[in-house]
């Protein structure tokens, strides 16, 4: 699986905006969510609009969203079952977990949707992320596609040697599989750490970001203004 795949590839403004602006922009709209009360109905709503406007001019299709929404598919089940077992306080708790959540998986899904993986270790690195945890990210991204093609070399290796994962007492096989693949790739990262390590590897990668000016800045939390307006709105209205 490709790790482009949550990426709708564009050239509008949001795609445009520095990584760590929208990295900021996302984590404050999902925190003025979830501080919002779970009885202010209409802010939900409000939220929801902004996001489509974010969306309508990245020029993102809705379908691209609509598609990876349903990852949260357990907490609609949840949702929709407290309220036979809680009655009224199950319902607005239901309502409670449904709306933010859903915000909060269209607010990561129009990120991921107007910023590269390889964006996104940048951004995290231009807002002082600990090192070891872009490195660890960056390889992964780097190596998840050479991993998943060796692991499709396999199964087609067992294939064409008679087995069918489809039979049960085939499991076995399949375990057996899933453990050479394990040290197959344990070994490649070593060989790779020690070409890193010959070629120079300090331990850091390096960053290839900008700065972002204060206008960028001001332009990419513009949304976030807007979010917090409606959060201190439905905070203090009675």
């Amino acid at each position: 699986m490709s790790t482009e795949i949550l990426h709708h590839p564009g050239t509008s403004a949001v795609h445009r905006l520095p990584a760590q602006v929208k990295i900021v922009a996302a984590l404050l709209t999902v925190i003025c969510v979830v501080a919002t009360p779970r009885e202010a109905f209409w802010a939900f709503g409000l939220y929801l609009l902004l996001i489509v406007t974010v969306w309508g001019i990245a020029r993102v299709p809705v379908s691209h969203f609509a598609k990876r929404a349903l990852i949260e598919v357990p907490f609609v089940v949840i949702a929709v079952l407290m309220p036979i077992f809680g009655g009224a306080a199950g319902a607005l708790a239901g309502w409670n977990i449904l709306a933010k959540g859903t915000l909060g998986v269209l607010t990561s899904l129009t990120l991921a949707a107007t910023t590269t993986p390889r964006e996104l270790i940048v951004g995290l690195q231009r807002l002082r992320t600990p090192t070891v945890l872009t490195t660890i990210a960056t390889l992964m991204l780097r190596y998840l596609e050479v991993i998943a093609a060796e692991a499709r070399r396999m199964r087609l290796a067992r294939i064409s040697r008679g087995h069918d994962p489809r039979f049960l007492w085939q499991v076995g096989a399949t375990a057996r599989g899933i453990g050479a693949l394990f040290i197959r790739s344990y070994e490649r990262g070593e060989r790779v750490h020690l070409a890193m390590v010959s070629r120079g590897w300090t331990g850091a990668m390096p960053d290839r970001g900008t700065a972002a000016p204060a206008a960028t800045w001001l332009a990419g939390l513009t949304p976030v203004l807007v979010t917090a307006a409606v959060l201190g709105t439905a905070l203090f209205l009675p």
